[in-house]
This record gives structure tokens, sequence and C-alpha cells, in this order.
């Protein structure tokens, strides 16, 4: 056999072999391999492993630690070391050497090309490190504090702020190295690629809870870990090094620079946003907020955000339909906060409601939702991007979106009595919730709306079929309707022109294609200067004139009027569907561009 010779690999082979590392194979890299046998060090790995690695030290300062090769295959053979040994000194100095490589410093600031492979590879295990180094006992958490943390070679003495973990008003705790979370349930995982170790974290809300807190105790926060060192490569010279750990929350930052270098932080948005949804188990309310009280689990309606009320980013504000919850928005959302373009001119908000009560009380409450939040987040009226609202609904969601936009006069207590209403003798209680629900003046700060799925001529699912009536006697009105209803019934003498009432509607009832509630609120526009948007189901494409969704037909679903309308063939929940999200996603492009006093702050 020829003392030299040379073999063909196969495409996928050759770049197998160019990526393989103590990372993805759990063997040395090949550049780290050639490095030991240069300097005689690969059979002293073999059998004492910390020597080599010593021995490889002193080489690299004997260098003044200016060869990059030298700094990557100490990152590597530490973190092996580190790893076999379950010693965090070793796994420590490797993110310090990794970190020395990708930072060299010095004047003017010298980056390393983006070419280089071993970038990504340096980054990674620096990652990897810092989560080795700084886990907790149990080993599922991360836990970060100052103090004097030994290396193999001499100690670092570390300083951190504990107020890096304060999230508005909110302490941070359960560190979670978000690379490690496995996240199933969601359609897309979103991954910004850059230096630090991303977690995913819970917050601790305040001790004096706020009555009506606007971001829920469930939520998980995107979080970015750095550790620094000045001069780093002067520091290894000795052995006493200094650093400091930074933690930065990546809704809020997304790059750093570090030793004149600005750099894109590390973060795994969707792990954060899943371990929310997950955390809040929020698809046991779906039920429950449609049957009402029947169930214990059932919920009051609430507005609410993922993060605290961000000045200066406009509200899309997202309202669930029958027998649903904001989880349903889960992919939208995880898809549009990976634009930048979006994500920083956006917040999102989220509409929670007993979606078995009548439609126009819901709409109501939603309404009353976020009138307070506009009054609650800006009560001096400067804030522009507050009063650029858009609004989006899903089915039922829809309909109450529509009611944010419309001016009804009394067409829908016409539906009820030929009386005026003044003249009608109600209990006070009554007086106020009929005229909240059923006369209604657009939102001026609502400027937008977009219609998903929705039945603006009603359901055909919410005819006379078994299923539909056994649903309607299951829900479960709020109490106050008790007396609305008594009140109502108790009136009728058979010739006043009261609509003769037994109980008051559900929202099944109203999405019944005859009933006169869908019928009059079809009728009504959605007033001028307010752009509508309609995205529409069909199954298996046209026609459209006999299509549908499922659940919804096409000729329920089309309205007059619309800016846009797009057809996507998808049954009724379609919320996910890549379309429909793409369509969204224009159409905040275009009300972004239509409203640039909400650039980018």
């Amino acid at each position: 056999m020829a003392p030299v010779s040379v073999h063909q690999l196969s495409p996928r082979d050759a770049t197998r072999a160019k990526l393989a590392n103590v990372l993805t194979t759990g063997d040395l890299s090949e550049q780290t391999e050639t490095i030991l046998r240069r300097y005689n060090l690969q059979r002293q790995f073999e059998d004492d492993p910390k020597a080599a690695v010593a021995a490889l030290h002193v080489k690299a300062m004997d260098n003044g630690f200016e060869r990059d090769d030298d700094l990557v295959a100490l990152a590597e053979t530490s973190f092996e070391v580190g790893e076999v040994y379950r010693d965090r000194a070793y796994v420590l100095a490797s993110a310090i050497y990794a970190y020395a490589f990708l930072f060299p410093g010095g004047e003017p600031a010298r980056s390393l090309s983006f070419v280089d492979p071993r970038i990504r590879f340096a980054a990674e295990l620096y990652a990897r490190a810092l989560a080795s180094a700084f886990r907790s006992p149990k080993g599922e958490e991360v836990v970060f504090a100052a103090g004097s943390y030994p290396l193999p070679f001499g100690v670092l003495e570390l300083s951190f702020d504990q107020e890096d973990l304060v999230w508005y008003d909110r302490r941070l705790v359960r560190l979670v190295p978000a690379a490690e979370v496995e996240v199933v349930g969601v359609r897309n995982r979103y991954r910004q690629a850059g230096i630090g170790l991303a977690l995913a974290a819970a917050s601790e809300p305040p001790t004096a809870i706020p009555d009506d807190p606007f971001v829920g105790p469930n939520v998980r926060v995107p979080l970015t870990a750095i550790l620094r060192l000045e001069h780093a490569r002067a520091q290894l010279q000795g052995d006493e090094l200094s650093g400091h750990l930074d933690v930065f929350a990546t809704t809020e930052v997304d790059q750093v620079e570090l030793s004149g270098v600005t750099v894109p932080l590390e973060a795994e948005p969707t792990a954060a946003l899943a371990s929310s949804v997950a955390a809040s188990r929020m698809w046991e309310l779906e039920l429950s907020s449609f049957l009402g009280k029947l169930l214990p689990l059932g919920t009051p309606s609430h507005l609410g955000g993922i993060e605290p009320f961000r000045d200066g980013r406009i509200p899309v504000v997202f309202v669930h339909g029958t027998a649903s919850s904001p989880m349903r928005w889960l992919d939208m959302v995880n898809d549009l906060s990976a634009d930048r373009f979006v994500r920083e001119r956006y917040q999102f908000w989220f509409f929670l409601y007993d979606s078995g009560n009548p439609i126009a009380y819901s709409a109501m409450l939603l309404r009353q939702a976020l009138t307070k939040a506009v009054a609650r987040f800006d009560p001096q009226g400067t804030n522009p991007c507050l009063h650029d609202m858009v609004v989006i609904g899903h089915s039922q969601g829809g309909l109450l979106t529509k009611m944010t936009a419309v001016e009804t006069g009394n067409r829908f207590w016409a539906n009820v009595s030929s009386k005026p209403f003044e003249e009608v003798k109600l209990s006070e209680e009554t007086r106020t919730v009929l005229r909240d629900s059923l006369f209604v003046e657009p939102l001026p700060f609502v400027t937008r709306v977009i219609f998903v799925a929705t039945p603006h001529g009603g359901s055909y699912l919410a005819g006379p079929q078994i299923v539909t009536r056994l649903a309607g006697w299951l829900v479960s009105m709020p109490k106050n309707f008790a007396s609305i209803t008594t009140d109502l019934v108790g009136l009728q003498d058979g010739q006043s022109g009261y609509l003769q009432l037994q109980r008051l509607p559900t929202s099944i009832d109203n999405m019944s294609p005859r009933q006169p509630f869908i019928r009059t609120l079809r009728e009504i526009p959605v007033a001028p200067g307010v752009p509508a948007h309609s995205i529409i189901g069909v199954e298996g494409g046209g026609p459209y004139a006999t299509g549908g969704d499922g659940v919804v037909k096409y000729e329920s679903a089309h309205i007059e009027g619309v800016e846009s309308e797009l057809v996507v063939d998808s049954p009724h929940s379609m919320q996910s569907h890549p379309d429909v999200v793409n369509e969204v996603d224009r159409i905040l492009r275009l009300h972004a561009e239509a409203h640039p006093e909400c650039e980018t702050h």
C-alpha cells in the first residue's frame, strides 16, 4: 500500500467530517487534534487530559495567546475535560478561552473573518460552557452570583449585579438554558444566532399584585447571559482574572458591544413563548370560557400582554373565537415576532372572554377593556402609537372586533323593542348593560381591523343541530344576566312591541343566520376611515360561492367595503396557516407605513 493516499468522500460525509467536534460527536475536532499533535500532546491528552491542557496553556502563553488556533484548542479540550470529570473550573476556563478567541481586542478593535467556521464553534462552546459552569445542583437551571471562581490555572473574580434579574417590576427566577428546552406544539422555532447563553426565565410578580395585572403570572422572559473580560488575552497571562456577568432581556436588547465590536445576542424567543403558554395551561380554559361558570375554571374577561406596556409601539389586539383562547394565536405571534420590522413597531395584546355570552355583551367588555387600557397607559392622551391600534379577531372574535369600529345607533335596540330606550322602565343595572352593549360608537383609537374566518352572516353550525342545541343549553350566563332577563320578560304584555324573550340569547344563538342580531350587525358598515381586511377559508379551493371552511361559508365571511380580502385553502382554525400569517404580516407592515410616527424608537 502506498504510504500516502487520498480517498473520495461523498459531499455529505465530507461536510460531516468538517463539522465534527466535541459538541456534535463527542470527539475533538480535526483542528484541535492537529494542534495537540503539533505540540506533541496528543498521547498525553489520552493518558492525562488535565496535564495536557495545562501544557497546552503554557504553550499558548509562550506565544502570548496570540495564536487563534491555540485558544480554540484550549476551549475545546477544557470543555471536554470539564464534562468528563464534572469539573466546573475547566468548563469555566473553556468559556474564557472561547471569549479570548472571539474578542481579541486591541487598538483598533479587530474582529475575526465572518467566513471563519471557528467563530460559530467557539460561540457554541462559550454558551455551553456558561451553562455548565453555573448550573444549579439539580441541573435544570443556572444560578448566577458574584464571587471567586477557581480555574485550572488560577481564579476568576466575577462581578454580577442582581438587578440584572429584575424585569420591569418583576424578579426573574428559574433561569433555564433555552437550547435544552424541547418545544412541542409550535409550528416554527426561531433562534437568533449570536453570542451568549440564551435562557428562558420565569418571573415573580411584585408582592403587591394589582387587581388587574396586565402581564400574567406565568410569563417567561427570553434572556441572554454574557461573561465579559476586558483584554482577555492579556489577562490569561496571569493567574488572577476579572470578569463581569451581564444578563439582558432580549425583548429589550438584541445586540451588545464587546471589546469594541458590536455583536448580536444569542436569543431563543420561541422557547420562552412556548414555556409561557405551557405554564399557563390555557388550553384548560378553552371549554370553560365557553361554558362559563358551569366549570370551576371559568375566567372573567381579561386584556393582557406577554410583556409590559411598551411606549412607542402600536398595540395589536388578538381576539379569539368560540370555545377558544389566546393560545390559538401562538403560532402567528411567534412568526410575527420573528419579523424584526414588526417586532420593533408593535406590541401584542390578547383579550380573553367567556365566549358563550351574548356577542354584544362580550363586545362591550372588549371595548371597555381597551378604553381602560388606553386611559391607564396614556392618561394625558399624548401617545400617538396607542391611538393607532389594530384589532384582529377569529370567528366569533371577528364579530367582537367589528363592534370596536361601528356606529349602531338604535338598530340593535329596534330588534328588542319598538319603544324608545329612554322610555322603557328598567333597573339601573339592566339599563347600563343594555345601553353599553347595544348602542355602540367606534373606538377612536382603533384604526384598523382584521377579520379571520368571521361569520358576518352567521355560521351554518349555529342552526338547529342537536349538538348546537345542547351547547346552548349548557352555556351558563353571568349572574347579572338573570336580572336583565327578568326585566325584559316582565315587560312583555303582548302589545308593547317587546321581543318575546324566554332567556337572553347565547353567542351560539347570536350566530344563527336567522337571528336578528347577526343580520343587523352585517348590515352595519365599518366606520369610515377605519381600513378593514378579510381573511376567509375555503377548503379545497373554489368555487367560493358555495365553499366554506367547515364552520363558516364564504358567503357569510365575505363583506363589502373591505380594503383587502384573501381566500386561503384552510379549515376554520386557520390562525397558524402560513398564508394567513403572511397576510397579517403584510397588513401590519402597511399599517406601520401609514403611521410613521411610530417608527422604531
